[in-house]
C-alpha cells in the first residue's frame, strides 16, 4: 500500500438524517488520512435546495463528532481550502462552468421544460432512451452569451463528444469503458444558478486537491461523466474507490431509508442519532459499520486505533453486504 499522505473529503448532502451508509462513507476516507498521515476534510454539497433539511447539517457533524471522527478542515473550523459550504463557493462554478463553455466543451442551453418534456415524450413513444436532443448545442457562442446575459433563463450542459469512448479506472472494481454515444449532454450549472454534482464535486475536489475519492456506489454510472469534465479543464483526476451497497437484514435487495421504519419495530436503527439514544456505544457501531465491506474477518473487535493501523483500500470489497443487527448487538457488547 502506498503511505503517501492523503487528501480525503466526506461530501454530505444535509438532505435527510445521518445513516450507516454516510458513517462508512466518513470512515473509510478518515482511515485512509490517518494510516497516512494526510488530511481529512467535510464539505457540505447543500446546492439541492428543494431537498435541504434544516438542521441536516449539524446532525452530520454532531454524527462525526460522536463516533471520534475528527475531521482537519470544515464548515466550523475553517481550513486553506475553504468555504466548505457549497452555496458559499456559487461564484466559482459560474466561472468554471463559462470556462468549459470557452473551451467548446460546454455550451449554454435555452430549452424550456416544456420543450424538454415534450421531445422526453417523443422519444420514449419512439421506444428510444430519453436524452437531450441536441436542439442548443450548436447555437453561435457569442450569441448564446448574450441571450444569458439579458435575462433568459438557461442552464450549461456538458458537450459530450459524440464518438470515441471514455476509459475510468475504479479502485475496487477495475478499468470501465463506456461510449460516449451513451452518454448525454448533462446539466452542469441550473438555471437557479446553483451547480449540480457533476461541475460542483469535480472542480471542489480539484480546487481542494484531494488525492482520493471514496463515495457510494451510487456514483459509479456518473464516474465516465465526472472523467470527461475532469480531462475538459485539463486537470489531473483523484482516484477513485466507490463503496459497496448494503442490502436489507434479509439479504434481498438495497437497504433504503424507508426500512428504517421496520428496523425500528424490532428495537433497532440505521440512523446514528436512533443507535446513540438506543445505548449503542460509537466504539461498537463503528467496528459493525467497519466490517461491511472491508476484507478482514467479521468477528474481529477493532478499536479505532486497530482500524487505522490495518486500513488498506486493497482489502475494501465491491461485494454487496447485508446488515446484520445481531452483529451490531455482538460488538456493542464487547468495547
Amino acid at each position: 500500500m502506498d503511505l503517501s499522505p492523503v487528501r480525503v473529503r466526506f461530501a454530505p448532502s444535509p438532505t435527510g438524517r445521518m445513516h450507516i451508509g454516510s458513517a462508512r462513507s466518513a470512515l473509510y476516507p478518515f482511515l485512509l488520512a490517518r494510516r497516512t498521515g494526510g488530511a481529512f476534510i467535510l464539505r457540505i454539497e447543500d446546492t439541492d435546495q428543494k431537498r435541504y433539511v434544516e438542521g441536516a447539517e449539524q446532525e452530520l457533524i454532531d454524527g462525526l463528532r460522536w463516533l471520534g471522527l475528527d475531521y482537519d478542515e470544515g464548515p466550523d473550523i475553517g481550513g486553506p481550502c475553504g468555504p466548505y459550504r457549497q452555496t458559499e463557493r456559487r461564484e466559482s462554478y459560474h466561472e468554471h462552468a463559462w470556462k468549459l463553455v470557452e473551451l467548446g466543451h460546454a455550451f449554454p442551453c435555452f430549452c424550456t421544460p416544456e420543450r424538454l418534456s415534450q421531445v422526453r415524450q417523443e422519444q420514449m413513444a419512439a421506444k428510444q432512451n430519453p436524452r437531450y436532443d441536441g436542439h442548443c448545442r450548436m447555437l453561435d457562442a457569442d450569441e448564446a452569451r448574450r441571450r444569458a446575459q439579458s435575462g433568459e433563463k438557461f442552464v450549461i450542459r456538458f458537450k459530450m463528444p459524440k464518438d470515441g469512448s471514455i476509459t475510468a479506472t475504479d479502485l475496487l472494481r477495475g478499468s470501465i469503458t463506456t461510449e460516449n454515444s451513451a452518454l448525454d449532454d448533462s446539466v452542469l450549472l441550473k438555471s437557479d444558478g446553483l451547480p449540480t454534482y457533476h461541475l460542483a464535486a469535480m472542480v471542489d475536489d480539484h480546487l481542494m486537491g484531494i488525492t482520493h475519492v471514496i463515495r457510494s456506489s451510487e456514483w459509479l454510472p456518473s464516474m465516465p461523466l465526472h472523467m470527461h469534465v475532469i480531462r475538459a479543464f485539463g486537470w489531473d483526476a483523484p482516484q477513485f474507490a466507490h463503496l459497496s451497497v448494503f442490502l436489507k437484514p434479509s439479504g434481498k435487495g438495497k437497504l433504503s431509508k424507508r426500512d428504517s421504519a421496520q428496523a425500528i419495530k424490532d428495537g433497532y436503527s440505521i440512523f446514528l442519532g436512533d443507535m446513540k439514544d438506543l445505548g449503542y456505544t460509537p466504539e461498537g457501531v463503528l467496528n459493525w459499520i467497519a466490517l461491511m465491506g472491508w476484507g478482514v474477518p467479521e468477528d474481529d473487535i477493532l478499536t479505532l486505533e486497530d482500524m487505522i493501523a490495518r486500513f488498506s483500500l486493497d482489502n475494501v470489497t465491491p461485494s454487496p453486504a447485508a446488515v446484520n443487527f445481531a452483529k451490531l448487538d455482538h460488538f456493542n457488547g464487547t468495547h
